[in-house]
């Protein structure tokens, strides 16, 4: 089992990046693959879970230990499989995660893609009192303020809701907040992406 990865990033798309190590082209499925950038010469850590099927191999990816963890308690409970689990991840606020489900707040939880009310009421059951040691986690790491600016499609920002599209959000979803998300004058996929999830979670 691998614990993490360390090598450069030399692809990313809405659906995964890849991480190259000593020549070896690693494909991880990740929750914002915008957070990383392509780099012939920045070395980058990645933590990594390996899953197993019948017929396939897959590697995910995580920006740091408190992220794999975190994902490694949600696949853990009943209907929510990995890419649930990175679509719930994808949102910056892992606090207001974990208090939701200390909260039992099954609102909060059936936001996210593919989770219904039985799973959100099934997360609460099995991770209610499991979360302390991750109670403190912080957002993820380099989180910026998006300053509102004038209207206007981007590259960012069509590779930001096709990121959206990845994670499980319906079109119509992502075409309700498409507007709202143009208004912004962000100047990455990333910002732009990070405020696509707040609006869907405002929702």
């Amino acid at each position: 089992m691998y614990e993490y990865l360390k090598g450069l990033v030399t692809a990313v798309s809405p659906y995964y990046v890849v991480l190259e190590v000593q020549g070896v082209g690693y494909q991880l499925q990740v929750a914002n693959p915008y957070r990383y950038t392509e780099s012939t010469t920045d070395i980058v850590q990645i933590y990594v879970y390996q899953a197993v099927r019948d017929t396939d191999i897959t590697l995910f990816g995580f920006y740091d230990l408190d992220e794999k963890q975190i994902f490694q308690k949600l696949i853990s409970v009943s209907g929510i499989g990995p890419k649930s689990a990175l679509a719930i991840l994808a949102n910056s606020d892992h606090s207001g995660l974990i208090q939701a489900i200390m909260n039992d707040d099954v609102s909060y939880l059936t936001k996210f893609p593919g989770v219904g009310k039985k799973t959100a009421q099934q997360i609460v059951l099995d991770l209610k009192g499991k979360l302390g040691d991750l109670e403190q986690t912080e957002t993820l790491a380099g989180q910026t303020a998006i300053e509102l600016g004038t209207p206007g499609e981007s590259p960012e920002l069509n590779d930001a809701l096709a990121a959206l599209t990845a994670l499980g959000y319906s079109a119509r979803e992502v075409k309700a907040i498409t507007k709202t998300l143009a208004d912004f004058n962000a100047q990455t996929t990333d910002q732009y992406l990070r405020e696509g999830l707040r609006l869907l979670m405002k929702k």
